[in-house]
C-alpha cells in the first residue's frame, strides 16, 4: 500500500483537522516511475562572511552584490570580502527599500533617500521630498512615496524634485505602503487597494492612472509585497477581512492561500506581518514565493501548484527544534550563486545544496501523511519503508531518521529511530517493523537532521487485515 507524503495532517486544540506541510523538505512533482513526486531536503546555507551589522536589504546592481547591514552600505565581492561605502540613517532593524538607475543606486533607510553613483554615497536633501518610505526606478525616473503621495524626481537631477511632480492613489482613501513595477508600470500598494500607473509625459506629474486595473485590495506591509512571475504577491486583503496571500494580475487577485496558511496567519498580528519581508526565486524549475515570518518561513511553489493540481507549501526553518526562525533571507543572485544574508547577525553567504546546515549549525526535517482510514477494520501493520536516496550523509556521519503515529493528531507514539545510511551507502533500506495495529485512524510522522542529506521518494506499509 502506497501513502501520500507530499503533506500531511494533524489536529489542533479547537477540534480541527490541519494541513501539515513538509518542513526543510520540498516537494517536486516529477514522474520518477516510482511515485508522482518526492521529497528533497531543502539547502543549506553556507558561511562566507560577517558584515557591520543585520542585514537590513539587498540587491545585484552592475553585476555586484550590495548590501545594507547595520547602518552601513557595502559591496560584497565574490570573495566574500566587503568595502564600505557609506552610512545611512536606521532605526533598529527596520528594512530597506532598494532599486537603480542607469548611473545610481538608490536605498530608503529610516524614511531617508540615498543615491550612490558607484563612488560617493549622498543622501538627497531637497526639501520638497520629505520622508519617503519606498522607490522604484521606471522610465527615468526614480518615484518615492511618502504613503500618500507619489512623487519623481527630476529627469536631469535625480537629487531634484519639483512640488509639482506629486501624484496621489486615491480611489480609496487608504494610505500607499508599497510601490512596484512591472511591464513598465507603477503598482502603488494601499492597504486595501492596488492601484496602476503608466507613464503619459506632460510638465507635471508624468504619471496617469489606468482605469479597469484597480483591485480592491491591498497590502499590509512595504516589504510583505514582490513580483511574482509576472504578477504582484502580496500579504493583505480588502476592507473587513483578515489579511491573507493574493497575486495579483489584470485587475484581479486570485488566492494563493490554503486555509492551513490563512491559520498560521491569523496567529500573528497585523502590527506583526506589516514587518513581514515576501521574496520571490525562480530556480531550478522551481518558482518560490518565500513569507518571512518571525518563527518560519511559508514557501509557495507556483510550478508545482501547477503539475499537482492543487497550492503545494512547504515550510523552512532552522535550528534543531520543531520550529524556529529561518535565519536567511533577502536572497540576490550574483556570482553565479544564491547570496543570502542572517536576519539575526552580520553572517552573509549562499545556498549550498550539498549541505542541510545552517551557518554550520544542524537543522531537523519533518513530514508527515494523510489519514489513514480502515473504516473500523481491525488490521496490523507488519511493515513501514522509505523509498529514498541514501548515501548522500555528510562525511563521517551516522544520522537518523525516527518515525511517530497517532490515532487522533493529537497526541503521539514515542519514536522509533533508525539509521538513515552512512555515505555511500546507496542501497541501505530504511524499514521499520512491528508498527502496531490500525483500528480506524491512523497518521505517521518523520523527523530525520540535516546531515542526512535524504530525498524521499515513496512510503510503502505492509498491512494485514484481521478477522473477528
Amino acid at each position: 500500500m502506497q501513502i501520500p507524503i507530499l503533506n500531511g495532517i494533524y489536529t489542533d486544540q479547537d477540534s480541527d483537522i490541519r494541513a501539515s506541510y513538509p518542513r526543510n523538505m520540498v516537494p517536486v512533482i516529477s514522474q520518477s516511475g516510482v511515485s508522482n513526486g518526492y521529497l528533497r531536503p531543502a539547502e543549506g546555507i553556507t558561511l562566507k562572511g560577517t558584515g557591520p551589522g543585520i542585514p537590513r536589504g539587498a540587491i545585484n546592481w552592475n553585476e555586484n552584490l550590495y548590501r545594507v547591514m547595520g547602518d552601513k552600505l557595502i559591496k560584497i565581492k565574490a570573495d566574500g570580502t566587503y568595502t564600505t561605502i557609506g552610512t545611512v540613517s536606521t532605526f533598529s532593524t527596520d528594512l530597506v527599500s532598494m532599486d537603480y538607475s542607469f548611473t545610481h543606486l538608490c536605498v530608503v533607510s529610516n524614511k531617508l533617500a540615498y543615491l550612490y553613483d558607484g563612488t560617493t554615497l549622498t543622501q538627497i536633501t531637497d526639501p520638497d521630498l520629505g520622508y519617503v518610505i519606498d522607490v522604484v526606478f521606471i522610465d527615468g525616473y526614480f518615484m518615492f512615496t511618502d504613503g500618500e503621495y507619489l512623487i519623481v524626481n527630476d529627469l536631469t537631477n535625480p537629487f531634484s524634485v519639483s512640488a509639482t511632480k506629486y501624484g496621489s492613489s486615491e480611489i480609496d482613501p487608504d494610505p500607499i505602503v508599497a510601490l512596484l513595477e512591472l511591464r513598465n508600470e507603477v503598482y502603488a500598494l494601499n492597504r486595501y487597494s492596488i492601484e496602476v500607473f503608466d507613464n503619459i509625459g506632460g510638465t507635471g506629474f508624468p504619471f496617469q492612472r489606468i482605469e479597469g486595473a484597480h483591485v480592491t485590495k491591498g497590502c499590509i506591509g512595504t516589504h510583505a509585497c514582490a513580483v511574482y512571475q509576472e504578477s504582484i504577491a502580496f500579504i493583505g486583503g480588502g476592507h473587513d477581512e483578515p489579511p491573507s496571500v493574493w497575486l495579483s494580475s489584470g485587475g484581479r487577485a486570485e488566492k494563493l492561500a490554503t486555509r492551513e496558511i490563512d491559520l498560521i496567519l491569523r496567529q500573528h498580528t497585523e502590527t506583526v506581518l506589516s514587518k513581514v519581508k515576501m521574496e520571490a526565486r525562480d530556480d531550478k524549475d522551481h518558482a518560490f514565493l518565500k513569507i518571512h515570518l518571525p518563527d518560519q518561513t511559508l514557501v509557495y511553489d507556483m510550478n508545482a501548484s501547477k503539475r499537482a493540481g492543487e497550492h503545494v507549501w512547504h515550510i523552512l526553518t532552522s535550528g534543531e527544534v520543531n520550529y524556529g526562525q529561518y535565519l536567511a533571507r533577502d536572497f540576490v543572485w550574483c556570482y553565479d550563486q544564491w547570496n543570502a544574508a542572517d536576519p539575526t547577525s552580520g553572517k552573509y553567504g549562499y545556498t549550498d545544496s550539498t549541505i542541510g546546515s545552517h551557518w554550520g549549525n544542524a537543522s531537523s526535517a519533518e513530514f508527515s501523511t494523510k489519514i489513514m482510514y480502515n473504516e473500523s477494520r481491525n488490521a496490523v501493520i507488519h511493515e513501514l519503508e522509505l523509498v529514498g536516496l541514501t548515501g548522500r550523509a555528510d562525511l563521517g556521519d551516522d544520522p537518523k531518521i525516527s518515525t511517530q503515529y497517532s490515532t487522533n493528531g493529537a497526541i503521539w507514539s514515542q519514536p522509533k529511530s533508525i539509521s538513515v545510511g552512512k555515505q555511500g551507502e546507496y542501497d541501505k533500506r530504511l524499514i521499520w517493523l512491528q508498527q502496531g495495529g490500525l483500528t480506524n485512524i491512523r497518521i505517521q510522522k518523520f523527523q530525520l537532521d540535516s546531515a542526512a542529506m535524504l530525498s524521499v521518494i515513496r512510503l510503502e506499509a505492509r498491512i494485514e487485515g484481521m478477522a473477528w
